[in-house]
């Protein structure tokens, strides 16, 4: 056979090949390998869903429009405990000196390093100030000393339980201080642990302790959230003993509200001759809670009794919690 001959015929019969494969593959398109995939669109489907916002705390309105009372005050705040919305201020930013206000903290800073349990032994007395009367070489658990702080603004209580922080009274202002710092009381200071600013001579203390109305609200409110210390603030009298029950310790709050004042649950009492009448309270009434401080007052008692009267009388609190209607 011609060779030429071959190579047409081989050529003629590819062609008839591709011929016969378009043929196919137009003619019968869903049964091949090739089939182009036609897809209808739909549009995204939509299911609504519950979406709950967070509850906002309810917000105290002035709807009296009555201002409050005047004080002698240097420095005074009114907070709403749960919007922590601020219903009265004056001067609420100076800083001024606490007194035993202070103690708040030294209380915060004993419940992180010690078990309420364990106990400390007295060893050299303070007696300066208030006190509760500890006695050289008896055993007390911190939890009562706690009491003694907090109720009776002990002064020996508080200095004992600073002794024995690591790194004694010195370590224990420090650890003060950091958590202040921890808890943004920025305009707050403390060089001891129970507010005093003169020493056991009669001085006045170099570089003293400070804070402000702000800051001590803002310390106050979360004292009254620790179970412990909420309840030993709003305690009026208990009797303590050391660990033998030899020595009993009776112990008053200083805080005369907690005996009159309808809601009143401590918090804490301060004074020197230097800052005053200082004072501290915490008050529930209906179900809502109020923080005033009072600072340098010639009558914290009588000024802070005016301030609840006046929150509680001239506010209602209103819930202003947005809703969202569901997409349809």
């Amino acid at each position: 056979m011609n060779p030429k001959n071959s190579d047409l015929t081989t050529i003629k019969i590819k062609r008839a090949f591709l011929f016969l494969f378009g043929l196919v593959f137009f003619l019968f398109p869903s049964n091949n390998w090739y089939s182009i995939v036609q897809a209808t669109y739909q549009p995204p489907k939509i299911q609504p869903i519950e979406l709950e916002l967070p509850k906002v705390a309810d917000y105290p309105v002035n709807f009296a429009g009555i201002t409050a009372p005047s004080l002698t005050a240097k420095s005074v705040i009114v907070v709403d405990r749960d919007s922590a919305v601020v219903m009265f201020a004056k001067d609420e930013r100076v800083q001024l000196l606490p007194a035993s206000v202070v103690k708040l903290m030294t209380a915060l800073v004993t419940l992180d390093y010690y078990d309420l349990e364990s106990t400390l032994t007295v060893i050299g007395i303070n007696n300066q100030g208030q006190d509760m009367r500890l006695k050289e070489g008896e055993v007390m658990t911190v939890k009562n000393l706690l009491y003694g702080v907090l109720v009776a603004s002990a002064n020996d209580a508080a200095t004992l339980l600073a002794q024995n922080y690591p790194g004694g009274e010195k370590g224990f202002v420090k650890a003060m201080n950091e958590k202040a710092k921890e808890l943004n009381l920025n305009d707050t200071y403390f060089v001891n642990p129970t507010g005093l600013d003169i020493d056991e001579e009669g001085n006045f203390i170099i570089g003293y302790s400070y804070s402000t109305a702000l800051d001590l609200a803002r310390l106050a409110s979360l004292v009254i959230r620790e179970p412990l210390l909420g309840e030993i603030v709003a305690t009026p009298k208990i009797v303590v003993t050391d660990t033998t029950g030899q020595f009993e310790h009776v112990l008053y709050n200083i805080n005369e509200l907690l005996s009159w004042l309808p809601g009143m649950k401590g918090v804490k009492t301060g004074w020197t001759e230097e800052a005053g009448e200082c004072l501290v309270g915490y008050v529930e009434r209906d179900g809502r809670g109020i923080i005033t401080v009072v600072l340098g007052s010639q009558d914290r008692f009588g000024e802070t009794a005016r301030l609840v009267d006046w929150a509680f009388s001239n506010h209602r609190w209103e819930n202003i919690t947005p809703t969202i209607s569901p997409s349809k």
